[in-house]
């Protein structure tokens, strides 16, 4: 693990040298360009809601270029006098989610979507890609933006804040904000800390506790009217900040929002790199979306494994890894293909995945039996499939709430993403 920690350390040392300087294009505000994602399994199309002036940014000021192919979409911000590259990165949506599921074959639907990026000094072009079937992005947007635009909207959310964990300078940290979700006004001191017993726990998980100096900590006491969240399948339906639910595409424990707006309104008053929504509830679930959210209940036995492992998906772009347990997706990955994630392979491109890793005497694919309880190796089962898809270890934390961690090949994933966006 030294080994691929020092040379994960050396290739982003590397990479950061090569990037744009910040301050040649950006200031230190984000642009926040809030889009309808609308279709059908077959179909997209983007419109364009509004476009705001936050007050912070929150992410790198070195590592502007996304070094990762991870996500279903991505967004390039190109300078528009010389047409340089000057921003990128992946994102995930609900709504590709729920392209994959059999209600998208007989219904259109939109989905609120929100991309932040630093806020421009000069006129930029926006661009917006989507992955197809086959893996390759596709432009399907594109928007002119003159950060001059008075249409470009400057209110500010007002919402007390709190920093529970501070590190330093939100530049070189990774910034973590914990959103409010089903506390009333009476409820925020448990909604504190409730944060402070899910932070502690997630910096005892490897390789957070590594890493524990590189992250900053938030808090946004966003007050609902009434506690707890929607349960669609028990008549329940509660008034609260961001409009979260259970049952989502008819799975119980499926635990979202779709109202995105919301969420990123109250999170923009303070700067950060990723959101936690923690909802007050008792019930079993939650759910993660990379670069988009990880949502959690606060009080299930099980709320804190379960919190980490969504987290997985929001923060480091993980897959799940079980196979044996109902989804509502249809043909979610294209077995043709290498999938993405850094955690699954369909061995159609397993040399850019932990091929490396492997001893030379582990057999591909690798059997599931006792004696490769803790090694390496390229398992059948993953991505929700049993066959096709494979998997680096017999158990880990994207597997199963029994696993002990984040399997090694997990964790250097997760650390890649730390590094990337911290000193």
């Amino acid at each position: 693990m030294k080994y691929i920690v020092l040379t994960i350390i050396l290739a982003l040392s590397m990479q950061s040298n090569a990037q744009l300087l910040y301050n040649d294009y950006f200031t230190d505000k984000s642009l926040r360009v809030d889009f309808i994602f609308a279709g059908n399994a077959d179909s997209e199309t983007i419109y364009l809601k509004d476009i705001k002036k936050e007050s912070f940014w929150g992410g790198s000021k070195e590592n502007l270029i996304n070094p990762f192919n991870y996500g279903e979409y991505k967004v390039e911000v190109l300078d528009k006098s010389s047409g340089s590259l000057i921003y990128s990165k992946g994102f995930c949506t609900l709504f590709e989610e729920w392209q994959t599921t059999s209600e998208a074959n007989s219904r259109n639907k939109a989905f609120y979507q929100s991309v932040v990026v630093p806020y421009p000094k000069n006129k930029v072009t926006l661009n917006v890609y989507s992955r197809n079937w086959d893996g390759d992005f596709i432009q399907v947007y594109q928007l002119e933006i003159n950060p001059e635009d008075y249409f470009i909207n400057p209110e500010k959310s007002d919402f007390e804040q709190k920093k529970i964990v501070d590190h330093g300078d939100p530049s070189e940290k990774v910034d973590l904000v914990f959103i409010a979700e089903g506390y009333t006004a009476s409820e925020m001191d448990k909604f504190e800390k409730d944060s402070k017993r899910f932070v502690d726990f997630l910096f005892t998980q490897k390789p957070f506790d590594q890493y524990k100096q590189n992250f900053n900590i938030w808090i946004v006491k966003s007050v609902s009217e009434e506690s707890g969240t929607d349960i669609p399948g028990e008549g329940i339906y509660k008034k609260t900040a961001v409009k979260s639910n259970f049952y989502t595409f008819d799975s119980e424990r499926y635990l979202t929002t779709e109202d995105f707006f919301a969420v990123s309104d109250i999170a923009s008053v303070v700067p950060y790199d990723d959101i936690c929504i923690m909802v007050n509830t008792d019930k079993y679930g939650g759910g993660g979306i990379y670069n988009h959210y990880s949502i959690f209940s606060a009080d299930h036995p099980l709320s804190e494994i379960v919190f980490v492992h969504e987290f997985g998906h929001s923060f480091a772009a993980l897959g799940d890894e079980y196979y044996n347990s109902s989804t509502s997706y249809n043909d979610f990955f294209n077995l043709e293909i290498e999938p993405w994630q850094a955690n699954l392979t369909t061995l159609k491109d397993f040399e850019k995945k932990w091929k490396d890793q492997l001893d030379e005497s582990t057999p591909v694919p690798t059997p599931r039996v006792k004696s490769n309880k803790n090694k390496i190796g390229v398992y059948e089962g993953g991505g929700y499939v049993h066959k096709g898809m494979y998997s680096p270890y017999m158990d880990c934390r994207m597997k199963t709430n029994e696993a002990k961690a984040f399997c090694p090949v997990c964790q250097e994933a997760i650390i890649r993403m730390i590094l990337s966006k911290s000193k």
